[in-house]
């Protein structure tokens, strides 16, 4: 039985990453330290015998016993709110977190796959996004921290790869929805969808002419599995280039959930990207991939998610647990 580690794996995409594993028949170490993951996401597994689960901070030296065939290393904050509260963290994990699984992908003589992100290329110059472009990114702005984290993890693993001849893949992932997805995390989605349910005015920053483009998680998770299993080392776009303009998608939302709100403007947030929409002529060529789900299909099963949430779930504001050990 084939041996992968999964970091962040109690998050959105690690804890779906978490079930198509098991589903190929892999055994699965998952690895969380649960500064923004939820074990919710993956406790349906822990009754598996080839599913376990370490609680762990992969910033300190992480070390698995035995034989390790694949590494997927998806521990990192990923939304503004997190962010922006942990910045030292954020940076710490894309730097020594993925040094450290860099290190172990070398010992173990096993192929690990980066997530990366659309926000390499910042408020991008170029549209849309080819993987060739290089980006638009203030480093010292507050989205920094993340924005420089994943370009500096990029570097160090085609460092290793070069260098120490470690298989590694770069994934570069574009705005992904679906169940599993925290309520008022500060992506558009979850917040769109947590206003409409309690009833309040959808939120939309700057005058909404920012575009996005949404992939919906299976499709995501597809291409994901895809680029570990090729044998392509340079980055790869994933995600769905259908774009659509925030306040396009709010008028969306609401015709979604058969709500009455209306649509409120607020400040835009210091270097929020006005375009988002990736090029995927690479994945179609390298991976045979390209999303399948269709944004109103996606949607009407994320909307359903959220409305199968608790009450208390629903109504109670994003807070998380940074204590100062996190933050250091």
């Amino acid at each position: 039985m084939k041996k992968v580690l999964i970091t962040g794996a109690a998050g959105f995409l690690g804890s779906h990453l978490c079930d198509r594993f098991i589903k190929e028949g892999f055994h699965v170490i998952a690895m969380d330290n649960l500064i923004t993951g939820d074990l919710k996401n993956i406790e349906h597994l822990f009754k598996l015998e080839n599913f376990e689960y370490y609680h762990h901070d992969v910033t300190k030296f992480v070390h698995v016993p035995g034989n390790l065939d694949y590494i997927l290393h998806f521990a990192s904050p990923a939304s503004p709110i997190d962010y922006l509260k942990i910045p030292i963290q954020t940076l710490k994990v894309g730097a020594l977190g993925t040094h450290n699984l860099l290190g172990l992908a070398k010992e173990k003589n096993a192929r690990i796959l980066i997530a990366s992100t659309s926000e390499i290329y910042g408020d991008p110059l170029v549209h849309p996004q080819t993987e060739e472009y290089y980006g638009n990114v203030n480093t010292i702005g507050p989205r920094g921290v993340y924005d420089e984290a994943k370009r500096f993890q990029e570097s160090i693993t085609m460092a290793y790869h070069r260098f120490h001849g470690v298989e590694t893949r770069i994934v570069r992932i574009f705005n992904t929805y679906g169940p599993r997805m925290r309520l008022n995390d500060g992506r558009v989605i979850p917040a769109f969808m947590g206003q409409a349910l309690r009833g309040e005015d959808l939120t939309v920053f700057g005058d909404g002419s920012q575009t996005r483009s949404f992939c919906y998680v299976d499709d995501e998770i597809e291409g994901i599995y895809r680029l570990l299993m090729s044998d392509y080392s340079d980055p790869v776009n994933v995600g769905n280039p259908h774009e659509i303009t925030i306040s396009e998608f709010a008028e969306e939302i609401i015709k979604l959930t058969g709500t009455t709100q209306k649509v409120v403007y607020k400040e835009l947030p210091q270097d929020d990207p006005m375009q988002r929409q990736p090029d995927i002529s690479k994945a179609k060529e390298v991976l045979g991939w390209e999303p399948k789900v269709g944004r109103e299909e996606g949607m009407k099963r994320t909307f359903e998610y959220f409305k199968s949430l608790s009450k208390e779930d629903l109504e109670k504001t994003e807070h998380r647990d940074f204590t100062n050990r996190n933050r250091n």
